[in-house]
């Protein structure tokens, strides 16, 4: 029995429906099948040997192809389209009726009638059960609410983006993973947000199609700030040009230049860098191996610090030192420099 990759519904979602062994499709087919969710138009993309199934995941979505399209069926697709839009504004109507705080994004139903399908944005949850109920009495059938988020919000209204290409999203991508300012500083990237930010408003998803790649060529060069064994002599690496295979190193001669990698012979080792002289060495404090060699010394005779006599730090006027035989430096002078004694 034949299988094939079918996407279907507003979220574009991946499966793999088997059919009859008598059908055969091809790429480009729009067909009637049976998914999760009830009957569903979809459109085949490929048929589901080994090596789609080994990129699709785990577990892939499963159904079953029904038929092709046809006529009738295209007609009543039309005719659900323009309900979508008068079913749009009474769901909006009633959000707004019992002020609640959700962003409404799309309504799908879907082609068999079983449900219809409410997308919204919201910050926090929230209680929608009386709006459940009145929105089926409304439409008469099953309400199934779903929250999305903003990159989702992109999948279901966005069309083309910057490249001039549909968005990734809404084509070929089945999951969105998670994507970090690290890859777009690893590729060179310009930092600015209008240019690497999607339709979302979030970073665009492309930034991780060659991630990978650009990881496995950094680990072939070696790495910043490390030292290098030339053809020239040795050098330090200050950076890598990873698409290249070139790095700007700086020789012992304080020259930089870019040299390709193949021309490292080897690498030496993480660059020890000189140490600086300290601040209280510049100004001519004591260094610890002037303090290790004062150890052991006494107090230098006639030193200014502890062999004069103590300050009279009681209030009224100051007298000088009596006795200054035994003390070969000046006495202390007065603390008014215009009274003399």
């Amino acid at each position: 029995m034949p299988k094939y990759v079918v996407r279907y519904g507003s979220m574009r979602h991946l499966g793999v429906f088997s059919s009859r062994a008598r059908d055969a499709y091809a790429r480009g087919h729009r067909v009637i099948a049976r998914t999760g969710r009830g009957q569903e138009v979809g459109e085949v993309l490929c048929e589901a040997t080994e090596h789609v199934l080994a990129q699709m995941g785990e577990e892939p979505r499963t159904g079953q192809i029904l038929r092709l399209e046809s006529a009738e069926d295209a007609v009543e697709m039309r005719r659900l389209h323009k309900q979508e839009v008068n079913e749009f504004e009474t769901v909006r109507s009633r959000i707004a009726e019992l002020n609640l705080d959700m962003q409404l994004v799309q309504v799908e139903r879907l082609y068999g009638g079983e449900r219809v399908i409410i997308y919204y944005l919201s910050e926090q949850r929230v209680d929608f059960r009386e709006l459940v109920k009145a929105l089926a009495r409304d439409l008469q059938t099953r309400v199934e609410m779903r929250q999305i988020g903003v990159r989702d919000e992109a999948k279901l209204l966005a069309d083309y983006g910057d490249c001039g290409k549909p968005v990734c999203c809404n084509t070929h991508l089945s999951e969105m993973p998670p994507v970090s300012m690290k890859m777009a500083k690893l590729q060179r990237a310009t930092l600015d947000p209008t240019k690497i930010s999607g339709r979302c408003g979030r970073l665009k998803c492309c930034l991780r199609y060659e991630y990978d790649t650009y990881q496995e060529l950094q680990r072939e060069l070696p790495k910043v700030g490390y030292d290098v064994l030339t053809r020239d002599g040795k050098a330090r690496v200050l950076s890598q040009e990873i698409l290249t295979g070139e790095l700007l190193v700086e020789t012992e001669d304080r020259r930089r230049i870019v040299i390709p990698a193949s021309d490292v012979l080897t690498v030496v080792g993480k660059a020890v860098r000189p140490p600086r002289p300290s601040d209280d060495t510049a100004e001519g404090k004591p260094t610890e191996g002037d303090a290790a060699a004062n150890q052991g010394r006494g107090p230098r005779s006639g030193s200014r610090r502890g062999s004069g006599p103590p300050r009279d730090r009681s209030p009224g006027p100051r007298k000088n030192a009596p006795d200054d035989s035994s003390d070969p430096s000046p006495p202390e002078s007065p603390p008014d420099a215009g009274e003399k004694g």
